[in-house]
This record gives structure tokens, C-alpha cells and sequence, in this order.
């Protein structure tokens, strides 16, 4: 699940990485009206949101999973899971500022501070952060809509929508920390959501949605028809209905996809023949080194796609939107291949490693 996950969110930024104006081309529906614009506007609704919301589901039954493990060995909870949560923060930030303006890390690791403290409690105060942190989130957006819709609010980011397509390393590093508010406003924002959803992935693992009975086959079936019947149509017509929708087609109708997903994805688990296949051998060994994985297929994307590597993005413009598929397809087969490669040898990823030896490095000092 999370190395469809990790793929899936490439799905979504492989269009920023590959657009020669980069974030500003992404903060725009995409254009319609020629066949070639149409196919990319449906490819950007495929994965728009909805893989990033299905990994925020998959952070929450993490933090349940770390949750579960410190109160069964007797430990004090959150203790050290505040010192995960800081190496990831401090993990985002190098990523944002050496590699990709759109990083979702340093969000999570604030988002796992506050749920940390949520995760145990009663299911009724659970419900009632999910329904304010819901509620502030949806106000938001809506207030966002409406100013679009009035004219009063533009997503024009105003910067120079040429830089990534040729400019060179240092000078993007430069931007991205004099920008540093404008790049890190998303990842501020969605912290009310990605507070629901991590509580609301914590709460489906215990309600067993993971589950390969009766219980887990009903409420994956539920999933499906909410996520599919619900979820997607509405924002297929967000995709097409112009910038104004942009906001309610990236942060609301997403999420709800993202349940079909998980409802889909697991129920394909449990229907497949019983030793793995090919293509879930690697998308287990991406899950098992998700954070490498997220990083690593940024900075090639990036390699391939900016100025001071490849330059693909402007010289490959007019190829738009069948290279961009190539490109997404090429880096996830890599990574595939990649990570099975590796975990032969290791048994996590190579950040993964350099991570947990941070972690683990002041409980070894406390107890010496």
C-alpha cells in the first residue's frame, strides 16, 4: 500500500518537475480544448491529490502501529516518537531546500506532534478533532473558492516561472529560501487535513480494514462505493471545471478518493495468488524503503527535468503529455528494481538506515 502510495504521489509531482514553468505551472487547472491538453488534464485528475491523501492514510496506521508497539512493551507514549517526528521535520527541510519546493515531510512530522497526542484518546474526542480539524479544513478551501470565483483571488505565484527550466542549482536552492513562506504555505495549510486523515487511517486499521474477513471485506466495499461512486466523479468535473475548482479539486474530492484506493488496493492483495508476483515484489520492497524512495525519485526527476541536469523539461515541452508518462514510468521501474536490489543486501533503505542511527543515537547515550 504505501509503495503505491509513494508511486502514486510521482504521479503528481512528475507534472510540476516536467512543466518548464515548474510550481507556477502547477497552480493552475490544465488547460483544455485540444486533444493533447484534454489527455493531460485527465492524466493530472488520475493522481491530483488523491496518492498524496492515500499516504497521509498510511502515516496515520504507522503512528498507530508505533502506538500499539510502545504500550505493549510498557513504554512511555509519545516519549521517543517526538524525536521520530523531529528527524523527519529535519529530513523534510533538507529535502525542500535541496531538492523540491513541494515537500510533504516537514508537514507530516507537525501533523504526527499534535496526533501523537490524539491517537489514545477516547474515540469520541477522536471524533471531535476530526470533525474541527475537518471543519477549519473545509472552511478554508471554500473561502479560497469563493475568492477565485469573485476575481479577488488569483494563483498566480508572480515568481520567475523560468528559473527552474534553466537555472542553475545554487540559484534554486537561493529561491526556494527566499520563498520559503510562499513554497511552505501548503504544507501549513493542509495540516488540519492531514490531521483527519492520519486519525481517520489509525481508526479504519482499528476497525479492520486490513482485515481479510467478513468485517474488513464489508468496509473495504464501503470504501470503494464512497471513494469510486462518490469521490471521483465530482472531481472529474473539478478537473475540467476550471482554475476556480483548483483548490476543491487538489484538497477536498482527493481524500475521498484516496478510501477507494485503500479499499481497492487491499481487496487486489487479497485476491492475488498467494506468492507475489513481480510487480508486487517491488512495490513492497518501495514500501519498505518509502522515504528513500520519496526522495530519491524527486532528485532524479529533477536531475532529468531542471536546468542545471538534463534540461528535459523546456527541450521536451512540445512532447507534452506522452514524455511525462514515459519519465514517470521509467523512474518507478528503476526505483522497483532498485530497492528489491538493495534490500537483498540491507534490510532497510539507505536513508532509512542513516535515519534509524540518528534515532537510535541518544536512547544508546541515555542508557550509557
Amino acid at each position: 500500500m504505501r509503495g503505491v502510495a509513494i508511486m502514486g504521489t510521482l504521479g503528481t509531482n512528475i507534472w510540476i518537475f516536467t512543466d518548464p514553468q515548474g510550481p507556477a505551472g502547477m497552480l493552475s487547472s490544465a488547460d483544455t480544448g485540444t486533444f493533447t491538453a484534454n489527455v493531460e488534464a485527465f492524466l493530472r485528475y488520475l493522481a491530483n491529490g488523491k496518492f498524496l491523501a492515500l499516504l497521509t492514510l498510511m502515516f496515520g496506521v504507522g503512528l498507530e502501529l508505533q502506538y500499539r508497539s510502545a504500550r505493549r512493551r510498557g513504554h512511555r507514549w509519545p516519549g521517543w516518537y517526538l524525536w521520530r517526528a523531529a528527524l523527519l521535520f529535519i529530513e523534510g527541510l533538507l529535502h525542500f531546500v535541496l531538492i523540491f519546493e513541494f515537500d510533504v515531510l516537514m508537514s507530516y512530522a507537525v501533523t504526527s506532534m499534535l496526533v501523537a497526542y490524539l491517537i489514545g484518546r477516547s474515540d469520541r474526542a477522536v471524533r471531535w478533532w476530526m470533525i474541527v480539524m475537518g471543519s477549519i479544513h473545509v472552511a478554508f478551501i471554500s473561502w479560497v473558492t469563493l475568492g477565485l470565483m469573485a476575481g479577488v483571488v488569483s494563483l498566480d505565484s508572480g515568481g520567475n516561472s523560468t528559473l527552474l527550466a534553466s537555472g542553475s542549482w545554487p540559484e534554486q536552492v537561493a529561491a526556494r529560501l527566499d520563498g520559503l513562506f510562499a513554497y511552505r504555505l501548503e504544507a501549513i495549510f493542509i495540516i488540519p487535513m492531514s490531521t483527519v486523515l492520519f486519525l481517520l487511517g489509525a481508526r479504519l486499521m482499528r476497525a479492520g480494514v486490513f482485515g481479510d474477513d467478513q468485517r474488513g471485506r464489508r468496509l473495504r466495499a464501503r470504501l470503494m462505493a464512497i471513494g469510486f461512486g462518490v469521490g471521483a466523479p465530482l472531481n472529474l468535473l473539478t478537473a475540467f471545471g476550471g482554475e476556480q475548482w483548483f483548490m476543491v479539486d487538489r484538497y477536498i474530492l482527493p481524500p475521498v478518493v484516496a478510501l477507494g484506493l485503500l479499499g481497492l488496493v487491499t481487496s487486489a492483495v487479497y485476491a492475488m495468488r498467494p506468492a507475489p508476483g513481480v510487480l508486487r515484489r517491488g512495490l513492497t520492497s518501495v514500501g519498505r524503503t518509502a522515504l528513500s524512495c520519496y526522495v530519491f525519485q524527486n532528485l532524479v526527476a529533477a536531475i532529468l527535468c531542471y536546468g542545471w541536469g538534463f534540461g528535459l523539461a523546456a527541450e521536451l515541452d512540445a512532447a507534452r503529455p506522452w514524455w511525462v508518462i514515459g519519465a514517470w514510468a521509467g523512474i518507478c521501474l528503476s526505483f522497483m528494481v532498485l530497492s528489491s536490489l538493495w534490500l537483498r543486501r540491507f534490510e532497510r533503505g539507505p536513508l532509512e538506515l542513516v535515519w534509524n542511527w540518528a534515532y537510535r543515537a541518544p536512547q544508546r547515550r541515555a542508557r550509557a
